[in-house]
């Protein structure tokens, strides 16, 4: 599947996991504060690439800039699933994920050299409009985390893409190291939080299956899109994350979508279709 699969097959697990964390995510949120499930997640994924991959190999080998991107990613990575969970304990999950994709946009529309990938994208931010229900929230901290959340990630889609196609790394590798640099980063203002897991196996397994459905599995798939594609192009396949939602809804938890809905599902999938790279 690795050589053969198109990226858009990784950015698709990528999403449906995204979206599977939430929901573990609930048990946590009864107990832990927003900061303590941050940390949580971020460790667990941490834990798992070091065990995993053990990355303190590469990182001798590496180059004084390659390490500069690295740590540069690693506080991405802390800082935006800190703001993303302070975001969502006080503004709609669906603003959020609408401010998400407004500065990825920019990055696609950077890129854009032709008619067609102009149309694509036109369609792609119609196709999350019609998906996406946003209401304005009057809590002007929580407003601040998403927009700040919002910044974190056009800035992690930048760094994780160079580190997906760093010389003498290869691509887990990178993300592992940068996952040990959030979870020490992202100790200091999260681990008393969450502390109340720490004692509680159940709470500590459900911490495990967040960090795996939310940052495991898609930082990967995403590392294995970014490779084979462009950044523009990466951008604007992100405009798949809402639609993936629909389609997992309607499928897991039954929540049938209107037609409008329907329509933007295929109105996304044809923007993707319809992007081409140059060259």
């Amino acid at each position: 599947m690795r050589r053969t699969a198109p990226p858009q097959v990784y950015f698709v697990v990528s999403a449906t996991f995204h979206y599977l964390g939430p929901a573990l995510a609930v048990l946590l949120f009864a107990r832990i504060d927003p900061l303590g499930v941050a940390w949580l997640r971020i460790a667990a994924a941490g834990a798992i690439f070091w065990i995993w991959r053990r990355p303190l190999r590469a990182w001798r080998s590496l180059d004084d800039g390659t390490r500069r991107v690295l740590l540069a990613m690693g506080a991405v990575l802390a800082a935006m699933n800190c703001c993303f969970y302070l975001a969502i304990d006080r503004v709609p999950l669906g603003t959020v994920a609408a401010a998400e994709f407004a500065p990825v946009i920019v990055l696609a529309a950077i890129a854009v050299r032709s008619l067609r990938n102009l149309s694509a994208l036109a369609l792609a931010v119609i196709g999350v409009y019609l998906l996406t229900d946003v209401r304005l929230s009057h809590d002007w901290i929580g407003l601040v985390f998403t927009a700040l959340n919002a910044i974190l990630f056009a800035a992690y889609v930048v760094l994780g893409h160079r580190v997906s196609r760093a010389e003498g790394l290869r691509r887990i590798d990178g993300l592992a190291l940068a996952m040990g640099v959030a979870t020490i980063l992202a100790l200091p203002v999260g681990v008393r939080d969450a502390a109340p897991a720490i004692a509680d196996p159940r709470l500590l397994t459900a911490a495990v299956g967040v960090g795996v459905c939310s940052s495991v599995i898609p930082y990967v798939a995403d590392q294995l899109a970014m490779a084979r594609v462009r950044r523009s192009t990466f951008a604007l396949m992100l405009a798949l994350l809402p639609a993936v939602a629909t389609v997992i809804g309607a499928v897991v938890l039954r929540q049938i979508p209107q037609a409008a809905e329907l329509a933007a599902v295929v109105i996304v999938v044809v923007a993707v279709g319809l992007h081409r790279e140059a060259g």
